[in-house]
This record gives structure tokens, C-alpha cells and sequence, in this order.
């Protein structure tokens, strides 16, 4: 069953058009991988999904609800939660502030919450007093993940999951966002980094603001071809 339908999505900045009737559903329980080369139209996509940005035209539906149009806060109440590039974490508040202002849709259960994310990234645990700004880029991004989980999301979008990570740093992040999957969560995650493959069901590549392939993970991790084509 689909839980995210996107059809015939426009949008752009200004008079600038970005997404050129992008289409594409996400299955129930499973990890989407947004894949190109940048200008594609990725962030733009997600951006939009999230409410951070209005379609021009097009349908975007969640669990059989309109969600274009919606407002950010909106959305994340229907269950929709990204991570967005570059973290964006707060610098000047404490790793549990930071959380905690991820909860702030779902108050009564925070600190179940945030167990849960420092089951997933214990180093967060270790550092729940820290500054946020005083982190490593991997401690970061592990954070931004974790203040999307706080809302308790049926869809985590994940922005640039492995920008600037080393490549071992990468995997494990890769691979704690696999557990995430594992426990119920549906995620899409925008990435260049081909390594994310062996935890995608599902593989969709944009070019120039239009989606020119959209299959099984498996299916472009086993072609050369296509990934030497179009991801370089």
C-alpha cells in the first residue's frame, strides 16, 4: 500500500521552475532513495513534500490526505518529519533542547521519545548536555535525524544523510537509519552517495527536475550502466 503518492508535482523559487511534473509513491514500511546529481531537484522535492516550500500544481498525498498546500506545521501533525540539509541543528542549546524541540507536537510522550532516539545514536546520550554547535559533523547530523524522530513521523525525509561524513561515518548512519526502517518507520532519503543502496527498496533518480528512473534498489545497485550514466 502507498503511503506517499506525489503526481505531476511543479514547483520552483520565484518564476524559476525546479520540478517539472515529478511523480512518484512510496510503499508503506519501506526506504526510498532520492537519487542525483545536484540542481536535480531533490531538496526541492522534499522541500515540498515537508511544506517548506508551495506546489504550483500537482498532488502530494499521504495516507489519502491532501497534504499540498499545508502548512509545515501542518504537516509534521500528519505524521510528515524531515531532516533537512546542512542539520540545521540549534547551536547555542543543549543536545536534549534540541530534541525536545522536536517533540513539540507530540509533548506528552518526549521523554519516550527521546529514550528512543538515544537507543538509535547513544553517543546523543553521552552528550545530552553538550552544545550543539560544539559537535562533530556526524554527531550533527545524527542529531538532526534524531529532533525529526521526536515527532514520532509514520514518514521520515532525510536530507543529504552522508554530507561530509567520512565514508564509515556514513555507513553506520546508513545503517541506523535501516533500524529506523526496521521499526516501522517509512523513509526517503535524499543522497549522492551510492553506498546507501543495500538499505533501498526502492531507487529513484531525478535529472533536471523530472524523474527518469524509479525502481528497485537492487535493480540499480546491479547496473553498472545506469549508475555510471547518471550518478557518475
Amino acid at each position: 500500500m502507498s503511503l506517499l503518492e506525489v503526481r505531476d508535482l511543479r514547483t520552483g523559487y520565484g518564476p524559476l521552475p525546479v520540478l517539472h511534473g515529478v511523480s512518484f509513491s512510496v510503499e508503506e514500511g519501506s526506504t526510498a532513495v532520492l537519487f542525483g546529481l545536484n540542481g536535480a531537484g531533490k531538496t526541492t522535492t522534499v522541500n515540498t513534500i515537508a511544506g517548506l516550500m508551495s506546489p504550483w500544481s500537482g498532488s502530494i498525498r499521504f495516507d489519502g490526505a491532501e497534504l499540498g498546500g499545508l502548512e509545515a506545521p501542518e504537516i509534521v501533525e500528519h505524521g510528515v518529519a524531515l531532516s533537512p540539509e546542512g542539520r540545521r541543528v540549534f547551536p547555542g542549546l543543549s543536545v536534549r533542547h534540541n530534541l525536545e524541540l522536536g517533540a513539540w507536537t507530540k509533548r506528552a510522550g518526549t521523554a519516550a521519545s527521546m529514550q528512543k532516539v538515544f537507543g538509535y545514536f547513544p553517543r546523543l546520550e553521552e552528550r545530552a548536555a553538550q552544545m550543539a554547535g560544539t559537535l562533530s559533523g556526524g554527531e550533527q547530523q545524527m542529531l538532526a535525524i534524531g529532533r525529526a524522530l521526536m515527532s514520532q513521523p509514520r514518514l521520515l525525509l532525510i536530507d543529504e544523510a552522508s554530507l561530509g561524513l567520512s565514508p564509515l561515518l556514513a555507513q553506520t548512519v546508513f545503517a541506523i537509519v535501516g533500524e529506523i526502517n526496521k521499526d516501522g518507520v517509512t523513509v526517503i532519503i535524499v543522497e549522492q552517495n551510492v553506498g546507501v543502496l543495500p538499505y533501498a527498496d526502492q531507487a529513484i533518480i531525478m535529472e533536471k527536475g523530472s524523474v527518469i528512473f524509479d525502481g528497485r534498489g537492487a535493480e540499480l545497485e546491479r547496473s553498472g550502466n545506469l549508475r555510471e550514466a547518471y550518478l557518475g
